[in-house]
């Protein structure tokens, strides 16, 4: 008999959240929901919340507590609000695991606090590696606390390491779509709508991950958190595209020999393997069939099209809190791309501005990330005037 591990979902109303919780409902024996949390869908939070009856909530905005405290004034749930309270929330003595699913910079703190709790991590918030992967792993290290990777690509390069974390990595192969502008050039995204970008072509995802695929972005942030997370140098981390997505990523060691991860896109599978393991739990989870995909291509990333991956490799190179400003300027781009006030070529003019002008900082500590990540935004709102 499994004993039951205790969970917190951080952003348990975004995509990652709510897939999580399927997982849950396909395993309620191995599972018990502590906290859910949500910024502003206050209606579906109340939703999660009345079906899993976790110990508690925690809604971001604090406008919309009211709301939640009266809806689930019968129910024995614990209500809270804020960011304060998001931070706090996950050291409760409760919680086993910490699934953090939150978008962006935000994410940061949250994990920092869990980690000091002693709680083992699975990771969806990419960015907390991104802007912070120093501090993040060294606090780990110190904590003697698990991070299990929930992004397909680090999970298919974790599940790929199990049975081998005592070989030497000779290459990472982190595979991309190529997103829904593959192939094109700039001329040609110059007039890109806000609705051509969020069609990707095989991932159902969150609004602002989406238009990171279609820029490459979020595959220079992938970049980044496989450096922190597997321990590998900037030249041991290659990106191909790989236009099926089939192959989630892939790992080369020392002899030569490469191993990869394969299976339909569906984010269940990873969210389930970060949950479960070191276990695999049985899933109804669509399966691949090769005979329906006879044909399995692999091209180059054009970076001079999409520049966002070479500035990820440009920041990372660089170190420091540059890695920070190049998520902060990124998060502000696509926020502006997204409400319509700049075009999708901006985007990435936005961030190299960012990365040529905030001041760089070697050795950063959290108070050097808080005000990176602060100045950065004020200068990108600025240059996408």
């Amino acid at each position: 008999m499994k004993t039951k591990k205790h969970i917190a979902i951080l952003g348990s109303t975004g995509s990652i959240g709510t897939q999580a919780l399927d997982v849950v409902r396909a395993h309620r024996d191995f599972f018990e929901v502590e906290v859910l949390t949500a910024q502003r869908n206050a209606d579906l939070l109340i939703q999660q919340a009345i079906e899993f009856t976790p110990n508690a909530v925690v809604i971001g905005a604090e406008s919309q507590y009211e709301k939640v405290k009266q809806a689930l004034h019968q129910y024995p749930v614990k209500v809270f609000a804020g960011d304060n309270a998001l931070a706090s929330v996950v050291q409760m003595e409760t919680i086993d695991l910490v699934l953090t699913a939150l978008v962006g910079y935000s994410g940061l703190l949250p994990t920092i606090r869990a980690i000091e709790a002693g709680k083992t991590i699975a990771l969806a918030n990419k960015e907390t590696l991104v802007v912070a992967g120093a501090l993040i792993t060294g606090l780990a290290s110190e904590k003697g606390v698990n991070i299990y990777p929930i992004d397909s690509e680090h999970s298919a390069i974790f599940q790929c390491m199990v049975g081998e974390f005592h070989n030497k990595i000779e290459k990472i192969i982190l595979t991309a779509s190529g997103g829904p502008f593959r192939g094109k050039k700039r001329e040609e995204l110059r007039s890109v709508t806000k609705a051509q970008a969020l069609k990707h072509p095989n991932w159902n995802m969150g609004a602002k991950i989406t238009i990171d695929s279609a820029t490459l972005m979020n595959k220079g942030l992938e970049v980044i958190e496989a450096k922190w997370l597997f321990g590998v140098g900037t030249d041991q981390v290659e990106v191909i595209v790989h236009p099926q997505s089939i192959i989630h990523s892939m790992v080369q060691f020392e002899d030569g020999s490469i191993k990869a991860q394969m299976g339909l896109p569906d984010m269940r599978l990873p969210i389930q393997f970060a949950l479960t393991y070191p276990d695999r739990y049985q899933s109804d989870f669509p399966r691949f069939n090769f005979s329906d995909y006879p044909n399995l291509t692999f091209e180059k990333p054009d970076t001079e099209t999409f520049r966002n991956l070479a500035l990820a490799y440009e920041a990372l190179k660089r170190g420091g809190n540059m890695p920070c400003v190049l998520n902060a300027a990124n998060e502000v781009a696509v926020a502006q791309f997204l409400g319509d006030k700049i075009g999708f070529l901006k985007m990435p003019e936005v961030v190299e501005r960012c990365l040529e002008k905030i001041d760089y900082i070697r050795d950063p500590a959290y108070a050097d990330y808080v005000e990176t990540d602060k100045e950065t935004r004020i200068r990108a709102l600025e240059f996408c005037r």
